[in-house]
């Protein structure tokens, strides 16, 4: 069976876009007053780490409570978002912290099991993880972050690193 594809025509465009396709996380941070702060960052990934361990390695742009909580404690949560987060992702990435608390909508937050850091309980897949190194490059802050534990729905039961369906 031959599947006939038409030809894409392409333009060349200057190397300012980007399409790094990754998931979307909420990143939770404890704010000074010990309250909770959750902010949207697509930038996040993973590489090797010491030993056999890998580092979730997250980058931040700017002067956001999120970055900043983070070089303050040094800790913070990758709760991964799934289709049904979608609404509350953009509701933190609208609401900024210094215009006041994210509580115009209901959402429920727990502990970490290994860190004091706030998760999102709707979130299936939830890092908790703490920096070992920060590299700035402008305004922008990469953060490689040791994974202490990660928490999944008790429904998931991925076989290998490649079977993970949320």
């Amino acid at each position: 069976m031959i599947i006939k594809m038409d030809k894409c025509k392409r333009k060349s465009v200057a190397p300012i876009y980007s399409m790094c396709v990754q998931p979307s996380f909420i990143i939770g941070t404890n704010n000074e007053d010990g309250s909770h702060n959750f902010a949207p960052i697509t930038w996040v990934s993973a590489t090797q780490g010491e030993d056999d361990g890998y580092y979730l390695v997250i980058s931040m742009f700017g002067t956001k409570r999120t970055k900043l909580n983070v070089i303050r404690t040094g800790m913070l949560s990758a709760n991964l978002v799934s289709k049904d987060m979608l609404s509350l992702m953009d509701y933190f990435g609208s609401k900024h912290a210094k215009d006041g608390k994210k509580d115009d909508i209901s959402y429920d937050v727990s502990r970490g099991e290994i860190l004091d850091v706030p998760t999102l309980d709707a979130s299936r897949w939830v890092y908790e993880c703490e920096v070992v190194k920060s590299v700035e490059n402008g305004e922008s802050t990469t953060f490689f972050c040791r994974i202490r534990n990660i928490q999944i729905d008790e429904r998931l039961a991925p076989k290998d690193i490649f079977d993970i369906d949320l």
